[in-house]
């Protein structure tokens, strides 16, 4: 079995994210299936 290795984001893509999130626009559940990571990656 191989080795295992963790996703590693961008600065600018958690930024993205984030402010995504503090607009409220969007609910956590949809933010998270639109940039493919879990919910809880955001909360």
């Amino acid at each position: 079995m191989g080795k295992v290795t963790r996703k590693r984001y961008s600065g600018e893509f958690k930024s993205r994210v984030a402010l995504e999130a503090i607009r409220g626009e969007l609910t956590l559940a949809e933010l998270a299936s639109k940039h493919g990571v879990h919910q809880m990656m955001i909360a």
